[in-house]
């Protein structure tokens, strides 16, 4: 008689901003090679997935095509979901998203994950002419048209002026990929609900405490369509290995380039509510999670409490050397496993 092994009902994964300090760090370049090796860390560590973000004209987001470097981590995976945390959709054609990530599933042999929005910084959203007060209604127009291009109906490049077409590739997973959108905003939770997809979080920058994430999710879940089962993913800073003090200069250096990039939400945590928005305070709120790869998974778990469904880890943060991402990427994937066969078996 088999025994099945009851697996952890929240999944871990790794998220990087792809953040690059090109002053005293590796340049732009190295950094994405970095990613790649991140992500065969994260499979041979058991993670779930690895999720890399979008940004354009600065070094606080050295990746402005996740397509190409998720290709190139999938090219070096076997199991590893892969995906975008986020496809910001009014800087790009709805056609032109929709070629990339169906080739992208292709590629992947369907284990593309895609998580969209909106864009947030002024200054991308100023470079590609984006008018910060209708960013919704051209997210909402691009994201129509590429459910459509996903799903095998017709759809116009540009508009009533050019004839409609057809995707060539379609992606594996049908009718599409799994959908994340993220929200920087508590007003737009009930948005992201209501289309019945999944929900990104970023609470080191939006959130002060547990139970304000428990709220937000909470708002989320009554706002899903009757029998719509979306799910909630949360980013947070995580290291796990011997020497913590590392990883807090770490994080330091990280929010600094935040707020110089000019990432509103946090800049508006660290105006109104200074004292919580220190390393020290997302440290103590559970925002960024440092020690021995066991204090780390046992604390990642208690996030499950709340209503996460896939704790994010942003592991490869503020110059931390690639080898010593590696490690900690590794020692909480094991730690992580441990948990999960200690859990009751049926």
């Amino acid at each position: 008689m088999y025994r099945l092994r009851v697996r952890p009902v929240m999944r871990l994964s790794a998220f990087t901003v792809v953040d690059a300090y090109p002053d005293s760090g590796p340049s732009s370049e190295d950094r994405v090679r970095e990613v790649v090796g991140l992500a065969e860390a994260a499979e041979a560590g058991g993670l779930s997935a690895l999720w890399v973000a979008e940004h354009h004209f600065h070094p606080g987001g050295a990746c402005p095509s996740p397509p190409v470097l998720l290709a190139a981590c999938g090219a070096r995976t076997r199991s590893l979901r892969l995906g975008s945390l986020v496809s910001v959709l009014p800087f790009h054609r709805a056609v032109d998203v929709a070629e990339q990530y169906a080739l992208l599933d292709r590629l992947l042999g369907g284990r593309l994950n895609l998580g969209l929005g909106s864009g947030y910084i002024p200054a991308e959203l100023e470079a590609f002419g984006v008018d910060p007060t209708t960013k919704r209604e051209v997210f909402d127009r691009t994201l129509s048209s590429l459910l459509d291009a996903f799903a095998g109906r017709e759809i116009r490049v540009d508009g009533e002026r050019t004839p409609p077409v057809r995707l060539n590739v379609l992606p594996v997973q049908r009718p599409h990929p799994p959908l994340w959108i993220a929200a920087q905003r508590r007003e737009a939770i009930p948005f992201v609900a209501r289309r019945g997809v999944s929900l990104a979080l970023i609470p080191y920058a939006t959130v002060a405490d547990s139970s304000e994430l428990r709220a937000e999710i909470a708002e989320y879940r009554r706002h899903l369509p009757p029998g719509a089962t979306g799910e909630v993913l949360a980013a947070v800073h995580l290291y796990a290995g011997e020497r913590p003090d590392r990883a807090r200069a770490a994080l330091r250096r990280y929010l600094e380039a935040r707020l110089a990039t000019g990432s509103p939400s946090y800049e508006a945590k660290a105006k109104h509510h200074p004292a919580g928005a220190t390393p020290e305070a997302l440290e103590a709120s559970g925002w960024a999670l440092f020690g021995g790869g066991e204090e780390v998974a046992r604390r990642v778990a208690e996030l499950e409490t709340l209503g996460v469904d896939e704790v994010a880890g942003i592991f490869d943060f503020g110059g931390l050397e690639p080898e010593e991402v590696a490690r900690s990427v590794r020692s909480l994937g094991a730690a992580w496993a441990r948990r999960g066969e200690a859990r009751p078996r049926a």
